[in-house]
């Protein structure tokens, strides 16, 4: 086994880090208070080949993989989540394109969305139904060569800010409820599509999310990506790759909570002697870097091998699962070994102990990763 990154992939990392810096850190705390998403800063990157660069070069990408996304994520991440998912999930929705979608529909919609002009949304997600992806109640009724699309979505990433959304939809409602479903694009600006922005969330705060409503909203028939009523197998697949890009969040957050904690508390002193010198503090900082070192072992490998063509979906949920217990548990101790300074919005350690939470939500609930993984193993 060779652990080693390529000089790419190493390049790739470095760039990706002066990027975040450069272009994240003077507007960081003003998108946070104000809840603003960053379209320069997205154009900028894609400029840079980081939007979509998991998207092969035949279609717009860089080639990366999803390695190579991962480790933008990841460092993305290291300086502000939020922004860094307005970079790396400006392809969401893409995923289903590629991996699905007909060659005239990936070479529509993938470029203009790598090179920064466009950004797409999936979805998915619904007033009364989340983990239970079977629960959706969208319909889109055939209507000659159109579909016609009623119902509503909930907590969609980019929803006010897309071009395009691929959207999960009833098409065969007499079928069982596994194969009812189809995934659909629908134009954002399509007549009766309305989006309303969701304020007030607790963290991740300069990304998009939107309440998305359809009315009788039509869309031609071609629209459709891959088989009608496959779209719940296609969205499990999907989700068990985008799984990987957001564990990635999780290393990136995490990385940045150590790294800031070990020189805090090389500076600051208790009793008269620096706040390192003491067991306590030593045990909560190795604590960090133990799960942040297994939580790249899983992020990894899982964005390697689906990057070998042998997707490993178990592992995959393992690293999402890890990434949202990693990531709390860093972001707790950073607060916990910054004290009162960790309480106040003058230190940065307070925005990723809001950030993090969402890493045990979105993308499949811990519980949702644990069911997946519980039934796998009940399986063998």
């Amino acid at each position: 086994m060779d652990f080693e990154f390529s000089e790419e992939l190493k390049m790739l990392r470095e760039m990706a880090y002066k990027f975040a810096v450069a272009e994240f850190t003077p507007v960081s705390r003003e998108c946070d208070e104000h809840e603003k998403y960053t379209p320069e800063i997205r154009r900028k990157a894609a400029a840079n080949g980081l939007v979509g660069a998991w998207v092969p070069e035949a279609y717009g990408g860089a080639g990366a993989g999803i390695l190579g996304n991962a480790i933008i994520t990841e460092e993305l991440s290291r300086v502000d989540m939020g922004i860094g998912l307005n970079v790396v999930a400006a392809t969401f929705g893409c995923e289903a394109i590629y991996q699905y979608g007909t060659e005239e529909q990936k070479r529509t919609y993938l470029p203009p969305v790598c090179a920064g002009e466009k950004v797409s949304a999936g979805a998915f997600t619904e007033p009364n139904a989340g983990t239970d992806v079977a629960g959706y109640k969208t319909r889109a009724v055939k209507d000659g060569d159109y579909y016609v699309i009623n119902g509503n979505k909930m907590f969609i990433t980019n929803g006010t800010v897309c071009d395009f959304m691929v959207a999960q939809c009833i098409t065969n409602p007499e079928e069982k409820r596994h194969s009812s479903f189809s995934l659909i694009i629908v134009p954002a600006d399509a007549p009766g599509v309305t989006r309303n922005k969701i304020r007030g969330k607790m963290g991740i705060r300069a990304s998009d999310t939107a309440e998305i409503a359809f009315e009788d909203v039509r869309v031609p028939r071609e629209n459709l990506v891959g088989k009608e009523g496959r779209g719940f197998i296609q969205l499990m697949h999907f989700f068990d790759t985008t799984r990987v890009m957001v564990a990635g969040q999780g290393i990136g957050l995490s990385v940045a909570c150590l790294e800031t904690c070990i020189k805090y508390c090389k500076e600051r002193t208790a009793f008269g002697a620096p706040l390192g010198s003491f067991q306590l503090t030593q045990k909560k900082l190795t604590e960090m870097a133990i799960m942040i070192e297994a939580l790249r072992g899983l992020v990894y490998k899982s964005a390697w091998l689906i990057d070998q063509g042998r997707p490993d979906y178990t592992l995959a949920a393992m690293a999402k699962f890890f990434s949202g217990q990693t990531a709390v548990f860093c972001a707790n101790a950073a607060v916990e070994l910054h004290g009162g300074y960790g309480y106040i919005d003058e230190y940065a350690v307070q925005k990723w102990y809001r950030d993090a939470k969402i890493l045990e939500l979105y993308e499949g609930t811990k519980e949702a990763e644990i069911l997946t993984i519980g039934r796998t193993l009940m399986a063998k």
